[in-house]
């Protein structure tokens, strides 16, 4: 008796030392394992739906819907998120028991996947369609209910079907008391698409400078993961190699040594890439002439520019720069799927971010517009797939050439 008293003293001693330290401690999440009644558009239990208005709530699988066939990691049940391809994504979250504290570190696990098969229906071609190409999953932090107001980390793209343990790390710079998990497309891309991501078994978040307490799979009919999990939203640099030392060459002299010119080998100039704008030439453009800037890049649903995006954006630096007469318009276009005022908000602040790109590089604000025609002036059909994305697109129009206020002394 007097053992057990004590064991439960020095336990709260201990918890109460902690708090007054300042210590973190592990935040326990609901559900963790997604338990809940299999079921197609229902989410789990413990789970706020956050999905986009006019769209069915994620999934509680094994549901034998949509044709997923894949056994739950943990437990009976799982979540099953998908982004579509007329720009929507499912997302679910919670309120945190205790709040994630500002410059914290926290470090968390959990098991995803993707579904081979999941065949459901598409909004923007009208019609059953697969769901089923790689996707990444987002967690956000926020002081509300589905609010993204801090992006705390991101998984790699998933494309394998067997579950893997992915490790993620981040440091709030604010304090949040809800947390939220989203699907999402992988970046870069101009246009969405159809997949889907497999979510199960959330460890407890916890300081880094704690374990993490892994929690035991319960159901035996799994796939397992391997030993060493993945680690995502971490940057790394790449291993530098060094060159191992060859072993000491001895020269011998050879009696006589018949004096020989060594050959020549003529040099071979490394042939030029080819322009991702071969048509932005002066010989061959003229006043009026619009051309479409090929590979630009913006993150979905905003105007920040991808990196992969800087090539093209800087030969259009190098033609202006070498041609000092020529003055530009940068105009943004959308599709007709957004409401007119989003698309032209869209248009504009694109155009703006490739403009302000040339600017900062050297190139004279005189010199550059940007001009945002939202879906006003579309080049295809806006009935397809393929027409909605040919329309949605930043174009170089060439203003003038050779003005005389562009001329210089």
């Amino acid at each position: 008796m007097f053992r057990q008293l004590f064991t439960v003293t020095f336990t709260l001693c201990t918890v109460l030392l902690l708090i007054v330290q300042g210590i973190a401690q592990p935040i326990y999440l609901v559900n963790p394992s997604f338990e809940g009644a299999p079921k197609a558009s229902t989410t789990p239990t413990g789970w706020q739906d956050c999905g986009m208005p006019g769209q069915s709530p994620p999934d509680t699988h094994p549901a034998n819907a949509f044709n997923v066939q894949v056994n739950s990691q943990d437990g009976n049940t799982y979540l099953g998120l998908v982004a579509r391809d007329d720009d929507t994504w499912e997302s679910v979250g919670q309120k945190l028991r205790t709040p994630l504290e500002a410059g914290q570190c926290y470090k968390f696990n959990m098991y995803l996947a993707r579904s081979e098969t999941y065949f459901s229906m598409s909004m923007a071609v009208s019609k059953e369609v697969e769901f089923n190409e790689p996707i990444v999953l987002r967690v956000w932090g926020g002081n509300d209910y589905c609010e993204n107001q801090e992006l705390l980390a991101e998984s790699d793209e998933i494309a394998h079907q067997n579950w893997e343990r992915y490790e993620f790390e981040f440091t709030p710079t604010k304090s949040y008391r809800y947390f939220k998990l989203e699907a999402f497309y992988k970046v870069p891309v101009l246009f969405p698409y159809r997949g889907n991501i497999l979510v199960d078994n959330c460890s407890p978040i916890v300081p880094c400078e704690m374990e993490i307490e892994e929690p035991i799979a319960s159901n035996e009919n799994y796939n397992k993961a391997p030993s060493k999990p993945k680690t995502s939203a971490v940057i790394t640099k790449p291993p530098t190699t060094t060159k191992k030392p060859s072993a000491p060459i001895t020269k011998v002299e050879p009696e006589q040594t018949p004096e020989v010119n060594p050959p020549t080998t003529p040099e071979v100039k490394k042939p030029e890439e080819p322009k991702i704008m071969a048509e932005l030439e002066r010989e061959s453009i003229k006043e009026g002439q619009k051309i479409e800037v090929k590979e630009l890049y913006f993150k979905a649903d905003t105007f920040v520019l991808n990196m992969d995006s800087y090539p093209v954006l800087d030969e259009i630096y190098e033609f202006l720069k070498e041609n000092e007469d020529i003055q530009i318009e940068i105009g943004g276009h959308t599709n007709n799927i957004p409401p007119d005022k989003y698309c032209d908000q869209l248009s504009t602040s694109r155009a703006k971010e490739v403009a302000g790109y040339l600017i900062k590089k050297g190139i004279t604000k005189e010199r550059i517009s940007a001009k945002g025609y939202g879906k006003r002036e579309p080049i295809a059909s806006n009935a397809t797939v393929s027409g909605r994305k040919k329309n949605q697109r930043v174009e170089v129009k060439i203003i003038s050439i050779g003005g005389a206020e562009f001329k210089h002394k």
